[in-house]
């Protein structure tokens, strides 16, 4: 895959509720997709959760940028992330702090190693504008599956199923 597809934003719902959280049944007080835009966008850094060939997880704080509804980010294939995610694509990536609401991005991870892919040209320009660098190869693209929010628990927790 050389670029990215647009993705198809499903309709915000409810996490399924556990009983004594106090999550709301109705629809009142769900987020918008664009609060997972808008917090995302502007991150310096992102917490990256993979889990090692024993099943052990694996967390690490990593710069990235938010493009195409996607985390794009990088690191040396030699962290011990990366080999992770060489072995198993799963992966949770979150913001840095939850001060200001939360966002959970469950997905799998694919890769790009070919610094021609026309993908790179914007990805290393969004790194450019955020960190005063570009990123270069390889990096990798990470595609939601599942995305939670909140911006106040319980009233606005809001889940995406893609």
């Amino acid at each position: 895959m050389t670029e990215s597809a647009k993705l198809v934003i499903s309709e915000p719902q409810r996490p399924v509720p556990l009983e004594g959280y106090g999550v709301p049944e109705s629809k009142e007080g769900l987020l918008s997709w664009d609060f997972v835009r808008e917090a995302m966008q502007p991150a310096k850094n992102y917490w990256i959760v993979t889990v090692s060939t024993d099943g052990k997880p694996h967390t690490r704080p990593t710069w990235g940028v938010w493009l195409d509804d996607r985390l794009h980010f990088g690191g040396s294939p030699d962290t011990r992330w990366s080999r992770n995610l060489e072995k198993n694509p799963q992966v949770t990536a979150h913001l840095e702090s939850a001060w200001d609401g939360v966002v959970i991005i469950e997905g799998t991870v694919t890769r790009i190693t070919d610094a021609s892919d026309p993908r790179m040209a914007r990805i290393d320009e969004a790194y450019v504008a955020k960190y005063q660098m570009p990123h270069g190869v390889p990096i990798w693209v990470l595609e939601p599956q599942k995305v939670i929010a909140w911006k106040e628990y319980p009233v606005s927790v809001t889940r995406w199923v893609f």
